[in-house]
């Protein structure tokens, strides 16, 4: 067994006691109560429910830390402490349409980082329906269970897979995303969109994805992803290629040749 600190087991342990109700509620996914919360963008009954266990159980491990969660925001916390960062369902979409790639993601901030600024010290991604822990802490790695990570060792874009989010109806910039597309796709040997950033992120940890972009993502959609990827060897900037991604909300991973490669490609797109 891989040894982790105590953080990590609070989170597999808040993350497998959401992830059976998230289970079933799935298999039961056209009897869920729907409500919308924006253009093309819902929220079910299940999300809810995985976010009230989350916040319950990282709680009593933690009761004096602060939350940032996608469906009730920011819930203070001992401004001193650190605080964690929740999705309890990234991939909403697929989820109430049945398509089964979705998953949980939790990462802890700490206010003071080695830098004096915020920054993620440990991320825990688990995908429910594959029973996947995709988990890393800052400085010793990123694991898959107990299976080490480390990101594609491919270095020519004509054999790489790219993974992107694509804009949909009320989201993102579609003019942008079309230069970026239209500089990538002819150099690769496919592009993907999934519909979750979670494991888009995960899975260039894993080497399953040789590089991903997207923008226009909330802190709880990459938070987790961004420190995996880092800590299984990877690079992940904004589309200028500066440490900027979550302020920017531009986000490009990949090993450290191709991510030079896509970078030149997206910043030509974009100039």
């Amino acid at each position: 067994m891989v040894s982790h600190s105590g953080l990590i087991t609070v989170m597999e342990r808040a993350a497998r006691k959401a992830g059976p109700r998230l289970r079933r509620d799935f298999n039961e996914v056209q009897q869920l109560q729907v409500s919308r919360k924006g253009p093309a963008d819902f929220v079910s009954a299940a999300d809810r429910r995985a976010e009230e266990t989350l916040v319950e159980e990282l709680r009593k491990a933690r009761p004096d830390w602060g939350f940032l969660v996608e469906e009730s925001g920011v819930i203070e916390g001992d401004p001193d402490k650190p605080r964690w960062i929740i999705d309890p369902l990234d991939g909403t979409t697929n989820f109430l349409h049945g398509i089964p790639h979705f998953a949980m993601s939790i990462a802890v901030e700490d206010p003071r980082g080695s830098q004096g600024k915020p920054e993620i010290t440990h991320g825990y991604i688990y995908q429910p329906l594959t029973d996947e822990s995709f988990w890393a802490e800052k400085g010793r790695g990123a694991w898959l269970q107990d299976q080490r990570l480390r990101v594609s060792a491919r270095r020519h874009l004509d054999e790489a897979l790219i993974a992107t989010g694509i804009p949909f109806l009320g989201h993102g910039n579609f003019a942008q995303w079309n230069r970026i597309f239209g500089a990538v796709a002819p150099e690769v040997a496919g592009i993907r969109r999934l519909g979750s950033a979670a494991l888009d992120l995960a899975w260039v940890a894993a080497g399953r994805f040789d590089g991903y972009w997207e923008s226009d993502l909330q802190p709880w959609d990459v938070a987790a992803g961004m420190l995996i990827v880092k800590e299984a060897g990877g690079f992940i900037t904004d589309f200028r290629g500066q440490d900027m991604a979550m302020q920017r909300s531009q986000f490009l991973a990949a090993n450290d040749v191709l991510h030079s490669k896509l970078h030149k490609l997206v910043a030509g797109a974009l100039r």
